[in-house]
């Protein structure tokens, strides 16, 4: 059997690069009274650069590490979540397909 490699995603993302857009334009955006009242947090779980974080009871979203892959727009069925895409010339950019 091969040697079994742990990805750190942290660490993988550091090789994408992004313009980030003002706070008031995030490109997603949570409802924190609807995700208080979550009985699953799917998101916390389903994101890949961990960008959905729950502290203090409160719900928290750093769109700044957003790879824009959609799968919290996907995963959250209590309509806590507003997607879209980023401005033009705003978001990431992959750099390695």
């Amino acid at each position: 059997m091969g040697k079994k490699i742990k990805i750190d995603i942290k660490n993988k993302i550091g090789v994408t690069s992004w313009k980030t857009d003002a706070h008031e334009r995030a490109h997603i955006t949570i409802k924190e009274d609807i995700c208080a009242k979550c009985p699953h947090q799917l998101c916390i779980a389903g994101c890949p650069t961990e960008c959905f974080k729950f502290y203090d009871d409160k719900m928290t979203f750093q769109y700044e590490d957003c790879v824009e892959c959609g799968a919290c727009d996907i995963m959250c069925d209590q309509g806590s979540i507003e997607w879209s895409n980023p401005r033009g010339t705003y978001g990431v950019t992959y750099s390695r397909g």
